[in-house]
């Protein structure tokens, strides 16, 4: 079969393999970007089924996934090992994955080497990677190695330490100038969508309205092009959560109910019942005594 025959360009259907082409289509259709986070098969499945866009293996999995604090300790073994089984779930959406924390800071060498074990060991379609003007460079370069790139502005999480904790950024003049550059210098050196996460509604319209390239917010307002949550945020496993989040489902607490129903059947002797079990044939005895 022809490789010319085996995706679509064009986005809109359920059906159509989304791709980077699509997605900036979307854009300019003024057709909605739908991304979720996730960190295994089921989940990448289920996202799938749903008809999300994008799916995105991220570092927050240093957090719902492992217990961490924050996002810095994951590692590039345990974000490909996750990345590889979302990939089994995930047919349709865009599959990208997150380049944690001292995978590309360091050494751009080393950043377009650790992407390309994304690409070609866990089956991701494109990396993000967080940062500005800073990281222009290492776009560019991953761009030349036919690597897509997403890039991700405002609040960063792998800058937790330098910014003092999640705050919301752009919040000054001079900020809200840093912004803007660094999302046209992201754009200018080939991202083919950028996130937006924790800036003021009105700098992400603007953002939005200037790039090219979709924005996709998480805790940046309605304008933008899209919108990304955390798996776990999403479907009201974790508790609290930001102003941002919406809990369109409260799971964890279905599992918690399920988890101690199974606990008080399991102490009552009424787990499992008779038709839960199974039986010998009648020509075979059960054995009676010792050996």
């Amino acid at each position: 079969m022809s490789v010319w025959n085996s995706g679509s360009a064009s986005g809109g259907g359920a059906s159509s393999k989304v791709t980077i082409p699509s997605l900036v289509a979307q854009k300019a259709q003024g057709h909605k970007i739908s991304a979720v986070t996730a960190y295994d098969v089921s989940a990448g499945r289920l996202a799938d089924e749903a008809g999300l866009d994008v799916v995105l293996v991220g570092d927050s999995l240093a957090m719902t996934m492992l217990g961490h604090e924050n996002t810095l300790s994951v590692t590039m073994d345990e974000m490909l090992m996750l990345t590889r089984a979302v990939r089994r779930g995930v047919k349709r959406a865009l599959l990208v994955a997150d380049m944690p924390y001292g995978s590309y800071q360091m050494d751009e060498g080393d950043g377009v080497k650790n992407a390309l074990r994304f690409i070609k060991e866990a089956g991701a379609e494109a990396v993000k990677l967080e940062g500005g003007r800073a990281r222009a460079e290492l776009v560019r370069r991953l761009v030349e190695a036919e690597i897509p790139v997403m890039g991700h502005i405002g609040l960063t999480p792998q800058a937790v330490n330098r910014m003092g904790g999640y705050k919301v950024q752009a919040r000054t003049q001079e900020a809200v100038e840093k912004i803007q550059e660094d999302a046209h210098l992201l754009s200018g050196a080939g991202c083919f969508a950028v996130v937006l996460e924790g800036i003021p509604r009105e700098v992400a319209a603007q953002l939005t309205a200037e790039l090219t390239v979709p924005t996709i917010g998480i805790g940046a307002g309605p304008e933008c092009d899209g919108q990304i949550l955390v798996w776990h945020d999403l479907l009201g496993i974790n508790a609290g959560g930001a102003k941002f989040v919406r809990r369109f489902a409260e799971v964890g607490s279905v599992v918690r109910e399920a988890l101690e129903q199974y606990r008080v059947e399991v102490e009552a002797g009424t787990f499992p019942n008779d038709a839960e079990s199974y039986h010998l044939p009648r020509a075979v005895r059960p054995l009676a005594g010792a050996f």
